[in-house]
């Protein structure tokens, strides 16, 4: 199920994708610390393509691993419609292999769970103020 939550104009806006709900939540709870409104919530990167079509918002939180259609899917469809995208990748995952696929899809950041809140509201503070291109963690 897509929610979707009401724009305030000149707001930064944010899309939050993950498969597990209580994830994207903690999220949401983070980004309005941050006066930054979720304008959606997606479960999985079909959702996620869906909504970032139509609503482009300035910061993308997805998910690397997700059951049907994933974050590499979704990253890549993303990277077709927006190519200075902002979107932050988050994985419990560190395979090699999931960092070389991640690398070729050119994720601006990404973030390995778990991550302290501090550290995930400096980095979408970094983010969102610079405008920032691709940087690995």
């Amino acid at each position: 199920m897509i929610q979707l939550s009401d724009t305030i104009e000149n707001q930064r806006t944010a899309l939050v994708v993950d498969n597990d709900h209580d994830t994207v939540e903690v999220f949401c709870d983070l980004l309005q610390i941050l006066d930054i409104t979720v304008i959606g919530r997606a479960y999985d990167g079909k959702q996620a393509v869906e909504l970032y079509r139509k609503f482009k918002p300035d910061l993308v939180i997805l998910d690397v691993y997700m059951p049907r259609y994933d974050g590499f899917y979704a990253l890549e469809r993303i990277r077709e419609i927006n190519p200075r995208a902002i979107v932050m990748m988050v994985t419990a995952e560190s395979i090699s292999e999931t960092k070389a696929r991640l690398r070729n899809l050119n994720p601006t950041i990404l973030v390995h769970k778990p991550t302290g809140t501090e550290k995930i509201l400096e980095i979408v503070r970094g983010l969102l103020s610079t405008g920032s291109t691709s940087d690995t963690k």
